[in-house]
């Protein structure tokens, strides 16, 4: 099965697209690698091999920053595990809720060049992902 680590320009495309008005918020699904492989960044590379969970966490901890001027918002933080209800054997090790004010502001983010710096830490802690755009609905009977 192919990974999952970057949206295709398709994606992308369909993404601008979909005419998102307001607030929309990324699901995250993560699986991370047993060991970050820093072979694309060298240069971001811990002196001690490190799991994928803490390279994750060290883009986590270099993206707070750029994400809160961008006015976005890391809004859960989440253990994953197996599923409840989905096919047995497939987990995903976090899930992340992020909140930007609006696709604008969400793509400014993606393309800002400090943020972009620190990246290397996301790929060599993904083992595959899934990122989903949500667009906010009001809730039924408020």
């Amino acid at each position: 099965m192919a990974a999952h680590l970057d949206p295709t320009f398709e994606a992308g495309r369909d993404f601008v697209m979909r005419g998102i008005a307001g607030p929309v918020v990324m699901l995250n699904l993560l699986r991370f690698r047993a060991v970050a492989d820093y072979s694309a960044t060298p240069g971001l590379a811990p002196d001690a091999p490190i799991s994928g969970a803490q390279a994750y966490d060290l883009y986590i901890a270099h993206t707070q920053p750029h994400l809160a001027a961008s006015g976005g918002e890391l809004m859960l933080l989440g253990e994953g595990g197996p599923w409840l209800i989905g096919p047995a054997g497939e987990r995903w090790d976090r899930a992340m809720l992020v909140r930007q004010h609006s696709v604008e502001a969400f793509l400014a983010f993606a393309k800002d060049e400090a943020y972009l710096a620190g990246i290397g830490h996301r790929t060599a802690a993904v083992e595959d992902s899934r990122l989903l755009p949500l667009a906010l609905l009001p809730l039924p009977g408020a």
